[in-house]
């Protein structure tokens, strides 16, 4: 509900002055996914993903139908109020520094439509443009999770971007674009939650990772500079005293957080936290948003339930 980030409440205007949200979130032990994309109407889209979510896991409809787990648009809004999800008067999404910055680049918009210029100059007013935060909400919020058992989940949730097409559905709402959660496997000891947007060769690792398919991707070879967070936990189980014939089977718990925006916030906490604990994590100096990568994290041990 914080109106300085990009979802839900506060979120980018479209073209038209209207907030539509997408929103997905994944189970790592089901690996059931439910997604909601262009919803309006809806403070907290991501509690209609999650409502996907939970009725696919009761099974399929009567007469045999299939749940769905991905709906868009008015689809989207009337599933959600029908299954006790409270609407949102549009008025109250908007905030006043919504409401000014969707003012600010709506005559933007206008004044580039007027005047005739060449391509390089189009590109140099882009790329001011994009450096100009008018809003200060250029964040879209990701969350990542695990319980006692190591069962792993993540979510995501945007606005999107602003003075975008209506109906337009963008990473956030996508299938292994905005999220990933999957548990612990035969053929996999971690469980892994991903949310977009030992520990030093995982660090190596998600650095290389990064660098090669994000910011060098061929698919984003068009972009003048790669825009991203991404935030990952990874656990496995471990003995507390591998020598001890009394072993107490923990929880090690990784998490890392990376992006290549200039700066990003992170917040972290267990059951037991009466608070969150937050950080700002900022690129090196005279490293260059959009082309460079930070990268930090942490690691912790969590106690299993007695059996």
């Amino acid at each position: 509900d914080s109106p300085f980030t990009n979802a839900g409440l506060g979120s980018n205007l479209n073209l038209l002055g209207e907030i539509e949200c997408d929103a997905s979130i994944m189970d790592g032990k089901s690996l059931n996914f439910g997604a909601v994309g262009a919803l309006s109407g809806i403070k907290n889209p991501v509690s209609v993903a999650n409502r996907l979510l939970c009725e696919g896991q009761k099974g399929k409809l009567s007469a045999g139908r299939i749940p769905p787990c991905f709906l868009v648009g008015e689809g989207a809004y009337r599933w959600a109020v029908d299954h006790g999800i409270p609407a949102c008067p549009p008025g109250i999404m908007a905030t006043r520094f919504s409401l000014a910055a969707f003012k600010r680049n709506k005559r933007k918009l206008e004044l580039a439509e007027k005047v005739e210029t060449d391509l390089i100059q189009l590109k140099k007013r882009r790329q001011s443009n994009e450096k100009e935060n008018d809003s200060g909400t250029l964040d879209t919020v990701g969350a990542v999770v695990v319980d006692q058992e190591g069962n792993v989940a993540a979510a995501v949730s945007s606005g999107g971007l602003a003075l975008k097409h209506p109906g337009r559905v963008g990473q956030a709402a996508l299938y292994g674009c905005g999220c990933w959660a999957e548990n612990t496997g035969a053929h996999n000891p971690y469980s892994t939650a991903v949310s977009t947007s030992g520990i030093y060769y995982f660090y190596k690792y998600l650095m290389k990772l990064l660098s090669s398919s994000v910011i060098s991707s061929p698919f984003l070879a068009n972009e003048d500079g790669v825009l991203g967070g991404v935030i990952v936990l990874r656990s496995c189980r471990c003995s507390a005293e591998p020598e001890s014939s009394q072993e107490k089977p923990t929880l090690l718990v990784e998490f890392l957080w990376s992006h290549t925006t200039e700066s990003m916030c992170v917040g972290y906490m267990s059951a037991q936290d009466g608070k969150a604990k937050t950080h700002i994590s900022r690129l090196p100096p005279g490293a260059v948003a959009g082309q460079s990568v930070a990268i930090e994290g942490g690691v912790c041990r969590l106690e299993s339930p007695e059996s």
